[in-house]
């Protein structure tokens, strides 16, 4: 054990060291860093969907339907803050095309709806409630557009253009603009009523609107997802709320990305483009009744936020908007608590001396790559904890490879492996800013991180242990059947619709049908459905419903399909589109 004139002398080594440490290339900017700062911001979805109970609109949905009773953007402002957001990403826009502000160049907006007569705005409102409360403002504006008659033509590019133009000048100060991902497919279109293809590699032609972006906000940075060039922020390949364990900072400047790098990063990449972790508090994006009692849980948000700002990312919380124009209650209260928990937690760090291995040194101030290189948390006697956040100094890049974590116990050093972890038995990777991980509660006089292999001399800015307090694991969703409660048998493959059917074992009425998708595979997800259901063992059937699930590839949550209720004891499901295979793949299903 060091004494404290030890203890000290190696901080004074360590610091003095580091101070002449060449960069890692590539480097973050000062507003990517500022970005990453943040940690925790609230996405805020908000749109005709919300009154037609859509995911994703048409563009034909009536302007009538916008007209809520109590809006107030200073209560979402209010709610988000409370939840520890440190800003709002607004949807401005989303695929339907309506506009929450009143745009000059489109009438599908805003100032055409009941609310307010038709003066109000949305942006306007949410933007000052932000500044009021001392948030940052953001805004999502959907490149697809199933409303506007000259998508897939040049003319929309610059319609939609002049709209970003508007929402970059008249809000004031904006940390991100958020472009999603979605493009081409059935809508509107100005009446046309059809189906549009784009190239969304090139028919945005990217790189002029980033030119505007940086002209009009200099700070912002630009998220994007299906991009011809990279932005400051990248998708993580999936909306469940979890990036992967080994998470480089980086990706290539070039080429294709997919979801191994979006998820992973790419170690040897070329441009800082950080993961920022999206997903929503609710299994939908927008307000939903039937959503109500599907609210995350205390436990599977702090997953989430250590699956996310654990792993080196910023976690982009969705809170919908519900038909009052409100945030319900019950996200704001689960909102609430969570941040309580993130606080109590990291808060208060457990007291220790930290102390790192006397390091070889060469002229320059470089320390001797020669590893294992050890940085240890001591305690006066025996410490129980289960948490513990290391980080990197990120601005003379990202370095560590792969590193392990140990615990003095009874006198021999114990590994530990992260309860969350998708692989336990392998040692960690990736630190980045922040990496936390969750152990089983161990009592210990000293913790060891042993870095194992680096890119370079690893610079650990900060190592703290906590304990995090038990919290009930997430029970069941009520009402929810195994599929396994029903026979399930598909027909052989070939044929253009692929189907499944489900024999309920009886006749019952049926006017819900609830499908979850593969959870570990985009292979064989549905992207539409024809419901129908038999009562005289498939001989005749009365179709019971017919539509899309939009954004289910990305999303993959409970769909749910609400139909006329109908007689019958077997029940089949057709879809004309699946991603790829020759079948559907399923990991649960509900009838009721």
């Amino acid at each position: 054990m060091k004494n404290l004139w030890q203890i000290v002398l190696s901080f004074i080594i360590c610091e003095f060291s580091f101070s002449g440490v060449a960069a890692q290339e590539p480097l973050p900017t000062e507003d990517q860093l500022a970005l990453q700062d943040m940690e925790m911001y609230a996405f805020i979805h908000y749109s005709l969907n919300t009154y037609t109970d859509q995911e994703w609109g048409y563009g034909n949905e009536d302007l009538q339907l916008f007209n809520p009773k109590k809006l107030d953007c200073r209560q979402w402002v209010r709610t988000c803050k409370n939840a520890g957001m440190k800003g709002i990403i607004f949807t401005a826009k989303h695929h339907c095309g309506f506009c929450m502000w009143p745009s000059a160049y489109t009438d599908y907006s805003v100032k055409n709806t009941p609310w307010k007569n038709g003066k109000g705005d949305v942006v306007r409102e949410l933007a000052d409630a932000c500044k009021e409360y001392g948030l940052k403002f953001a805004v999502y504006l959907s490149p697809w557009d199933r409303n506007h008659a000259e998508y897939g033509r040049q003319a929309y590019v610059d319609y939609f253009r002049n709209q970003l133009r508007e929402l970059l000048t008249n809000y004031g100060e904006v940390f991100e603009v958020w472009f999603d991902g979605a493009n081409g497919g059935n809508g509107w279109y100005g009446g046309a009523d059809e189906t549009r293809t784009i190239d969304r590699m090139t028919y945005y032609q990217w790189g002029e609107t980033y030119k505007m972006i940086r002209e009009l906000q200099p700070h912002c940075v630009i998220w994007n997802d299906g991009a011809d060039r990279r932005g400051d922020l990248r998708w993580v390949g999936t909306e469940a709320g979890v990036i992967g364990e080994t998470n480089w900072s980086m990706l290539r400047s070039t080429g294709d990305v997919p979801y191994e790098m979006l998820h992973y990063g790419v170690e040897d990449g070329d441009v800082w483009c950080p993961g920022e972790t999206n997903t929503s508090i609710r299994p939908g994006w927008f307000y939903h009744d039937s959503e109500n009692g599907h609210v995350k849980s205390l436990s599977k948000l702090m997953e989430t936020y250590y699956k996310s700002v654990g792993r080196n990312s910023t976690l982009l919380l969705n809170f919908p908007i519900d038909k009052d124009g409100l945030i319900h209650a019950e996200d704001s209260i689960r909102g609430a608590t969570f941040y309580q928990m993130v606080r109590q937690i990291f808060d208060h760090p457990l007291k220790g001396e930290r102390y790192d291995d006397s390091a070889t040194n060469d002229a320059n101030g470089e320390t001797d790559q020669a590893f294992p290189l050890s940085t240890f948390i001591s305690f006066p006697q025996p410490t129980a904890f289960n948490r513990l956040m290391v980080s990197e100094d990120i601005r003379k890049g990202q370095r560590v490879k792969k590193f392990k974590v140990e615990a003095l116990v009874d006198g021999q050093w114990t590994e530990l492996h992260d309860v969350i972890s998708e692989e336990p038995w392998r040692s960690m990777t990736t630190i980045g800013r922040k990496r936390i991980l969750c152990f089983p509660t161990t009592k210990t006089t000293q913790i060891r991180l042993t870095i194992l292999e680096a890119k370079a001399a690893p610079i650990i800015t900060a190592m703290n242990a906590y304990l995090a307090p038990d919290i009930d694991a997430d029970k069941p969703e009520n009402g929810e059947k195994l599929s396994s409660d029903y026979n399930i048998f598909f027909p052989g493959s070939g044929s253009p619709v692929q189907s499944m059917f489900i024999g309920l074992g009886k006749e019952m009425t049926v006017s819900q049908f609830r499908f979850l998708p593969a959870q570990d595979t985009k292979e064989g997800m549905p992207l539409d459905y024809v419901l129908s259901i038999s009562a005289d063992n498939g001989r005749t059937w009365t179709q019971l419903a017919k539509g899309e699930f939009s954004n289910i590839v990305n999303n993959p949550i409970w769909q749910t399909v609400n139909c006329t209720p109908a007689k019958g004891s077997l029940l089949k499901l057709d879809c004309a589109r699946i991603t790829s295979g020759t079948r559907i793949f399923y990991s649960d299903l509900e009838v009721k």
